[in-house]
C-alpha cells in the first residue's frame, strides 16, 4: 500500500476538506480519468482497492495512472482506553480529495471498457465520482 517513506512530523491534524480541487482537475496522462465530485478522505487501502479494480477488468491492457497520494496520517487510540494521555499513534495513511481532482487515469483502451473500469473503481471508493474523457 502507499505511504511515504519518511515524513517530517510523526502525527498532523485531521484537517478539513473545504471547496473545490485547487489543482489536477484536467487530465495529464491519459485519455479517460476518473474525477471526484464530493469531498472525500481517501485510505491507502481504498486507493488500492480501485487501482485493483481498474487493472483486473483492464485485463492488464492499456496503461493506468494514480494521481492521488495518502501522505496524511491518521492516529487512532486503542478501544476502551480512557480520555487524555496524548494523541494515538499513526494507523493509516489517508489523503484529501477535493470535488474536481482527478483521482485515477487510463490510456490505450476503448471508452468503452474505460468506463466499466472506472465504475468498478468508483464502487469502492467512499464518495461519488464521474468519468472525464480527454476531447481530440
Amino acid at each position: 500500500m502507499l505511504s511515504p517513506k519518511r515524513t517530517k512530523y510523526r502525527k498532523q491534524f485531521k484537517g478539513r476538506v473545504h471547496g473545490n480541487s485547487k489543482g489536477y482537475t484536467q487530465l495529464n496522462f491519459g485519455s479517460f480519468g476518473l474525477k471526484s465530485v464530493a469531498p472525500a478522505r481517501l485510505t491507502a487501502r481504498q486507493i488500492e482497492a480501485a487501482r485493483r479494480a481498474i487493472t483486473r477488468h483492464l485485463k492488464r491492457a492499456g496503461r493506468v495512472w494514480v494521481t492521488c497520494f495518502p501522505d496524511v496520517p491518521v492516529s487512532t487510540k486503542p478501544a476502551e482506553v480512557r480520555m487524555g494521555k496524548g494523541k494515538g499513534t499513526p494507523e493509516y495513511w489517508m489523503c484529501r480529495i477535493h470535488p474536481g481532482r482527478i483521482m485515477f487515469e487510463v490510456d490505450g483502451v476503448n471508452e468503452d471498457l474505460a468506463r466499466e473500469a472506472f465504475r468498478l473503481g468508483a464502487a469502492k471508493l467512499p464518495m461519488a465520482c464521474r468519468v472525464v474523457a480527454r476531447l481530440h
